[in-house]
């Protein structure tokens, strides 16, 4: 990827090196990368995000759609949390701000991987744990009231002048591959990739296959004879 393509991983507020110098909001997440890009002088970009990423991407196609070219969703969705997501996330919250941070994130991040991964990649599901639990609580408690408090963005799918990406684990246990399904026909240009035995974490359970995908998506959205 990088020998081809310029490739920025931004430091979202909260995570790897940043502090989290106040509450953070799905919506600020999205202007955080505007002003990396701005900064950079990027006035169009290809915008990728897993999980929570993903609805950070989502915003900021809302928010900038002129600057993507290409929208792609690595284990992600559109919609909003229904109620009974919201409580799930709400009952974490309050494991963490009781000192539960620890237990959750040993029992949260396992579940990110398909039930064959897990039993034969043992040590990279725990390198998975390990490095989870260096967040904070602070941090990991505003992601989860930033991910109950995140608008629909459907809207932006139905409007989208740009291709748009799904990579979908068939074995996910976050987001049912069928719900992500219901929102592939919605824009008009559409890659779809499956992935058989992989849960939520494609980027450790199936690098190479995601490296090819997105290396594929990103020459068509910056190449105009591959269209």
């Amino acid at each position: 990827m990088c020998a081809s393509f310029t490739l920025i991983i931004p430091d979202l507020p909260g995570s790897g090196n940043s502090a989290l110098e106040r509450e953070t909001s799905i919506a600020d997440m999205a202007v955080c990368v505007k002003t990396i890009l701005d900064n950079e002088g990027i006035d169009k970009t290809l915008i990728a995000g897993h999980s929570m990423g993903g609805y950070a991407a989502f915003a900021f196609a809302g928010l900038y759609p002129a600057m993507v070219a290409g929208l792609s969703l690595v284990h992600s969705t559109p919609v909003a949390d229904d109620e009974e997501k919201k409580k799930t996330r709400l009952k974490a919250i309050e494991l963490i701000r009781n000192g539960g941070k620890n237990a959750f994130i040993s029992q949260m991040i396992p579940n990110l991987f398909s039930e064959s991964f897990k039993q034969s990649n043992v040590q990279a599901v725990k390198e998975q744990v390990d490095e989870a639990l260096k967040m904070d609580e602070r941090s990991l408690i505003n992601f989860y009231e930033a991910m109950i408090a995140r608008r629909d963005h459907v809207f932006v799918l139905e409007k989208a002048h740009f291709p748009v990406q799904w990579i979908i684990g068939m074995d996910d246990n976050v987001i049912y591959y069928k719900k992500i399904l219901e929102q592939c026909d919605k824009s008009n240009i559409n890659f779809v990739s499956f992935y058989r035995n992989c849960g939520h974490m494609s980027m450790v359970e199936s690098p190479k296959k995601l490296e090819a995908d997105l290396k594929e998506f990103a020459n068509y959205c910056y190449n105009p004879r591959s269209k």
